[in-house]
């Protein structure tokens, strides 16, 4: 009998996922299924590698239990993006759904000042929609991850984004999220997602991420 390899199955599995994030009709991304068929893709791969290889049979069989685990997170956390989409009151946040979490993306220039880690009252009603949000899916821990740019000093961008993480998770706390399921974190400038050598790339690397992780 020709065995099954763990490849082949990661393969397979990566395969649905792709067709299966592209609407056939349009060709654009399928926004509404993206995060069960991530998840179901992952956790086919995460269950055909925990196998020990020796059997098709039990490979197969932990790529389907892995695969069925990870599409109902993914499709909880698609639940849980289009109440959060709904609820937030800026297009300038991003939610984007990786299949095993969610990353809440808030630019830092709609949050705070230049150099400062005091939050505009008019964006704290987007944080308090994202505490209520945390609320309804209790069943995550959230990271809140300050980032900045890379003008002035490591040690002071560092610095800064603590103080901006904490500031953000402050308002998660006091809207009832409890303290055990938010961690504020800061990252300052070691993580940039864009460069920063101008003027628009150092805006996307200044901001705010909450990483939404089911338990």
């Amino acid at each position: 009998m020709t065995l099954v390899k763990t490849p082949a199955l990661i393969a397979v599995a990566g395969s649905l996922v792709l067709a299966g994030c592209v609407d056939a009709t349009t060709g654009e991304p399928n926004r509404t299924r993206n995060g069960a068929l991530i998840g179901a893709g992952i956790g086919a791969a995460a269950g055909a590698i925990a196998g020990d290889g020796s059997r098709a049979d039990e490979i197969a069989a932990g790529a389907v239990v892995g695969g069925l685990v990870g599409g109902a997170i993914g499709s909880r956390l698609d639940r849980q993006a289009a109440d959060l989409r709904a609820q937030l009151g800026d297009d300038r946040i991003t939610i984007t759904n990786t299949g095993s979490e969610l990353i809440v993306t808030m630019p830092q220039d709609i949050l705070f000042a230049t150099d400062s880690a005091n939050l505009r009252p008019d964006l704290q009603s987007d944080i308090r929609a994202l505490a209520g949000n945390l609320q309804q899916y209790p069943n995550t821990t959230v990271q809140v991850i300050g980032h900045t740019d890379s003008d002035g000093s490591a040690a002071y961008n560092q610095d800064l984004s603590e103080r901006r993480a904490r500031a953000v998770a402050g308002v998660l706390l006091e809207q009832g999220v409890s303290g055990s399921r938010v961690v504020p974190i800061g990252r300052g400038e070691s993580q940039p997602v864009a460069t920063n050598n101008t003027a628009a790339g150092k805006q996307q690397n200044r901001r705010v991420e909450i990483v939404i992780t089911p338990v």
